[in-house]
């Protein structure tokens, strides 16, 4: 039977038992306790900076809690990176806001400094209001130019909430990413850094600002002796069960992150030799990635076995959508898709038993947001036609990133 080499999938130190025993018999098998307590303490230590941290049940809502916090309301702007997954730009819907998105910039792939001041200024010119809140995300681990974006956004006084749920452990000129802005985003699905199964955590600013975060993500009950409820909350709160496998994953932490960035630069080293492949790297040393997946570029004049019946056949579910359910497409192909040598590629290492996926398909092209303005450039269009991302996870051998590379220089055509 051909093994089968996933993308990015978590890997259990064997720490974590030990903590979810404790959880059994001491019978917190419930939303808080002190595996969630130990847990927000761990990653407190982590991201220094004298940052507080709430542990939730989802990335998602950690976003959707620092958007509150920031005090966005329907009828609000809320400028995003247009290069991201949904979960970055979902959260302002649901509070009944506007998604403002913002392209890339080449280097980082991550939001233009330039095009985010052009947003903010046409926004004002256009609202007569500023933005609420500014999203910047660490595409695949890869730190965004913080100290431009933090110097636009303290312009004009807007907040800044970091999505580093690909980010985790990442550092711009020796700083952890998650630390520069108001609020930090972190993620700990199964395919993440470490996981706690799934879960995320909000880094906050203070003490006083992690209250007010956990007030939320519980329900908003005021003190009285009954059910007294004077704001909108949620059940956000990461269980003690999770936070226990979190406890385990945080004493291989380092470990993790030193692996994905030892399976990046054997990719890189393989690699060397293969016209029209471009690995992304850090583009200075003042960028630390975790190198959360390892990402290259393909070359529009490259060709790929069987790129001519690249987008031939119906996908069955989703790429990358195991968990979840997905509606059946209602066409073979879409006006903004990767070339054709991309889509080759992808299926041929797929038929050799390796997960590989297309970049994130910017926001500004997904038909939910069509009517979202968009502050754009061509990076992020650009890149999502040539892209693709390879395993890379804890459970990644050498051995395998040499099976994945000679795949892939097998589909090459001479």
């Amino acid at each position: 039977m051909q093994k089968r080499i996933y993308l990015c999938l978590a890997h259990m130190s064997g720490e974590e038992q030990k903590f979810i025993q404790e959880a059994f018999d001491t019978n917190w098998v419930v939303p808080l306790g002190p595996n969630v307590n130990g847990f927000e303490a761990d990653l407190e230590a982590f991201v220094g900076e004298g940052k507080s941290v709430v542990a939730l049940s989802a990335g998602t809502a950690a976003v959707h809690l620092a958007l509150v916090a920031c005090g966005v309301q329907a009828g609000d702007e809320v400028i995003c990176q247009s290069f991201t997954f949904c979960a970055s730009a979902n959260p302002i819907k649901y509070l009944g806001a506007t998604p403002i998105f913002v392209d890339s910039e080449p280097d980082t792939w991550n939001m233009s400094p330039d095009l985010l001041a052009e947003a903010i200024e046409e926004r004002i010119a256009k609202t007569g209001r500023k933005p609420k809140a500014i999203i910047p995300v660490y595409l695949y681990g890869m730190p965004a130019k913080m100290d431009e974006i933090m110097a636009v956004a303290d312009r004009y006084d807007i907040p800044v909430i970091e999505d580093a749920a690909e980010g985790f452990g990442s550092r711009f000129d020796g700083q952890v990413c998650g630390t520069f802005g108001r609020y930090g985003v972190l993620s700990f699905n199964g395919n993440k850094m470490i996981t706690t199964s799934g879960g995320g955590a909000l880094i906050c600013p203070d003490v006083q600002s992690k209250q007010e975060v956990m007030f939320y993500a519980t329900q908003a009950r005021e003190a009285y002796p009954y059910y007294q409820h004077e704001h909108i909350g949620y059940n956000y709160r990461m269980s003690n069960i999770c936070a226990s496998i979190g406890r385990g994953q945080m004493t291989v932490a380092e470990a993790h992150i030193a692996h994905h960035k030892h399976i990046c630069a054997l990719y890189k080293e393989l690699l060397a030799d293969v016209e029209g492949v471009t690995l992304h790297e850090n583009p200075s040393p003042r960028y630390d990635s975790n190198y959360w997946l390892c990402t290259i570029l393909l070359d529009p004049s490259l060709r790929v076995q069987g790129e001519e019946s690249a987008y031939a056949e119906q996908v069955e579910g989703a790429v990358g959508g195991a968990a979840g359910v997905t509606h059946c497409a209602a066409s073979l192909r879409t006006d903004c898709e990767p070339n054709s040598n991309v889509e080759a590629m992808r299926i041929a290492l797929d038929r050799a038993g390796i997960e590989a996926r297309p970049l994130w398909k910017p926001m500004h092209r997904q038909p939910v947001y069509a009517d979202s303005p968009a502050y754009v450039n061509g990076v992020s269009e650009w890149l999502f036609a040539r892209g693709l991302c390879l395993p890379s996870g804890p459970c990644v051998s050498d051995e395998d990133v040499r099976y994945i590379v000679e795949n892939l220089k097998s589909a090459i055509l001479k």
